[in-house]
């Protein structure tokens, strides 16, 4: 369906996994997306394929932890198509260690980029949204900042203050006609959990209702019913992607 014809998206950490499937879905509905990351090449190629598709996409290289870099990349956006109508926050490093062996640098290199990062985005994007009376955010959040994980306190509290932060700006930006939601993905079938060895994969199995590890699609197709027609009543929600694992 192509119900997101004339709009401009946003995607953050568009150069693999989630982001790129994100990204190649609302351009397949139609969405005009601007793919941004830190890897120019892997970007480049998220918008070969979109492009083979038969849709539009650009890409934009710079680093979310950057305030001044996203706020200027946000305006450029806007000057160039004239609008922001959807921003799927969904860059995101992991830095794994246990609570007590964990350094300064790895706990603040996480929430500069899965927390702070979003903020950098967001605050310019919504400036324009309201200015419009129209917009979609979506933060991508994970099952660990609901259930918390060992050797994760860093990417745990990150995910839990992103959830927070969605909360509060639904509760802002609402009578703008803005949704905030969050989607909180389990163990998807990523570069991250590429590094699982069988063991731990068996195991993590099972724990989950629906005994598969999820898919970059499953991520993208919740993103997709947000930010679509079907979504336009749903704000301050959590939607937990994660075959159970959180329940």
């Amino acid at each position: 369906m192509a119900d997101l014809v004339g709009q401009v998206a946003i995607v953050t950490g568009a150069s693999r996994g989630i982001g790129r499937a994100v990204a190649r879905k609302l351009a397949a509905q139609g969405a005009t997306v601007v793919c941004t990351g830190r890897n120019r090449e892997a970007l480049e190629e998220t918008v070969s394929m979109i492009s083979a598709a038969g849709g539009a996409a650009e890409w934009v290289s710079f680093d979310v932890s950057d305030g001044v870099a996203a706020r200027e990349t946000v305006r450029e956006v806007h000057q160039r198509h004239g609008r922001v109508d959807i921003l799927v926050n969904n860059a995101g490093i992991t830095r794994d260690q246990i609570f007590v062996r964990m350094k300064p640098e790895e706990w603040r290199d996480v929430l500069s980029v899965d927390l702070d990062g979003v903020f950098h985005v967001t605050q310019p994007a919504a400036k324009i949204m309201m200015r419009q009376r129209s917009g979609r955010i979506v933060n991508i959040s994970s099952v660990i900042g609901m259930m918390g994980n060992a050797g994760q306190a860093n990417y745990a509290a990150a995910k839990a203050a992103l959830i927070g932060l969605t909360k509060s700006l639904a509760r802002e930006l609402g009578s703008r006609n803005i949704t905030v939601n969050a989607i909180a993905p389990g163990y998807i079938e990523t570069e991250m959990t590429a590094a699982l060895t069988d063991a731990q994969k068996e195991t993590l199995l099972t724990a989950l209702a629906i005994p598969r590890l999820g898919t970059v699609e499953d991520v993208a197709e919740a993103v997709s019913f947000l930010v679509g027609p079907g979504g336009s009543y749903v704000t301050g929600v959590v939607l937990n992607v994660s075959g159970g694992l959180y329940i």
